[in-house]
């Protein structure tokens, strides 16, 4: 079958013929991969930054972000048959007793590192024409979401976000009236899709980019009711001027230059969320401002990676709200479908496209 896999000591990547994967578990599932969506993780991979193949081999099969259909279920799979489609998640348990958070469930908040992660991190992706999963790593989507349905783990982050700000802000010991404001910082999938997710909670969205209008990226943004600021035409306080303090700061940039730049903009016992990672970077910060600033304003700092059952479950609800609530408006995110051959150039950007860029396995 073909795939699209990463060597990392011949510095290649490429569409390789790879054994067609068979059942061998009867809680497995075999699933064709329909779409693939590809991101910065990609990226970081593709440039052989991160990543990691399977113990004793010599590539990794990439991709994972993913919709698939299901061609094949075990004997003891109950819940899915063959014509559903799925999203499947990434990360997948340490192997450590000790590591709570793996053993109650909770791969994301992993304390050992010795996760791994499909298409990152020592287990092959989702980039193929077919593979395997147990069925509990498979979340079924609605056939009504076929086009937008590879947008789920990106959604996800937010989704885990907006769980943990729930969890935070329980320290306050009185109920607010609204949710407050929000800043999205970053206009790509992942802010936009945190956009609409803040939106969804009620939040007063904002979305601050360093692109100057017009661009596809605001033009979609304002469209969803998400007033455009451009970072590189205003900076924070002509921001806050126009918007006020955030309550929550969605960093969906990478950038840490413009993440820290952002902090003066967050309200009082308001909490900033990032996302992001970015490369190694010399930043000038006044450690003693932050400091003084999250002190007296009883502020928190989260940083959020990964997701869990519950929030891709919430992705997949969200985005068929989503559909009825902005009609077209997921659509729009997808900006270019590409064929498997052309994955690298799309990746590193000599392809790349307005906004989200999605690799076709299986079309229809």
């Amino acid at each position: 079958m073909k795939a699209v896999a990463v060597f990392p000591k011949g510095r290649e990547v490429k569409v390789i013929d790879a054994p067609e994967p068979r059942l061998r578990s009867p809680t497995q599932v075999r699933v064709r991969t329909l779409e693939v969506g590809v991101c910065g993780t990609d990226k970081e991979v593709v440039q052989f930054k991160h990543g990691e193949p399977p113990q004793g081999e010599d590539h990794l099969i990439l991709g994972h972000e993913c919709l698939g259909e299901v061609v094949e279920v075990g004997e003891q799979v109950k819940g899915l048959a063959p014509g559903d489609l799925v999203v499947p998640r990434v990360r997948r348990p340490c192997p450590v007793r000790e590591c709570t958070p793996c053993q109650a469930g909770y791969s994301d908040f992993c304390v050992t590192g010795k996760y791994t992660e499909r298409g990152i991190q020592g287990a092959h992706g989702f980039a193929a024409e077919l593979f395997l999963e147990d069925a509990q790593w498979l979340h079924k989507v609605p056939h009504a979401l076929r086009g937008v349905a590879v947008l789920t783990e990106p959604l996800t982050i937010a989704e885990k976000a907006l769980r943990e700000v729930a969890h935070v802000q329980s320290r306050m010991p009185w109920t607010r009236k609204d949710s407050g404001r929000a800043v999205v910082l970053g206009a790509g999938p992942v802010g936009l899709l945190g956009a609409m997710a803040l939106m969804r909670a009620g939040f007063q969205t904002t979305m601050y980019s360093r692109s100057p209008k017009p661009n596809p990226k605001a033009e979609l943004s304002e469209s969803l009711g998400v007033p455009y600021v451009s970072s590189k035409e205003n900076k924070v306080e002509a921001l806050v001027r126009q918007r006020g303090r955030a309550d929550v700061v969605y960093e969906a940039a990478g950038v840490a230059s413009a993440a820290f730049a952002l902090m003066p903009g967050l309200a009082p016992n308001g909490v900033f969320i990032l996302t992001g990672v970015p490369g190694s970077q010399e930043e000038e910060l006044d450690e003693g401002e932050l400091m003084k600033q999250l002190v007296m304003k009883n502020q928190v700092v989260l940083g959020t990676v990964n997701a869990a059952a519950e929030d891709f479950e919430a992705a997949v609800k969200d985005l068929e709200g989503f559909g009825k609530k902005w009609p077209g408006g997921l659509e729009r995110i997808i900006t270019a479908r590409h064929p498997p051959e052309a994955y690298a150039e799309v990746v590193l950007g000599d392809k790349s496209s307005a906004i989200k860029d999605v690799i076709v396995f299986s079309p229809g």
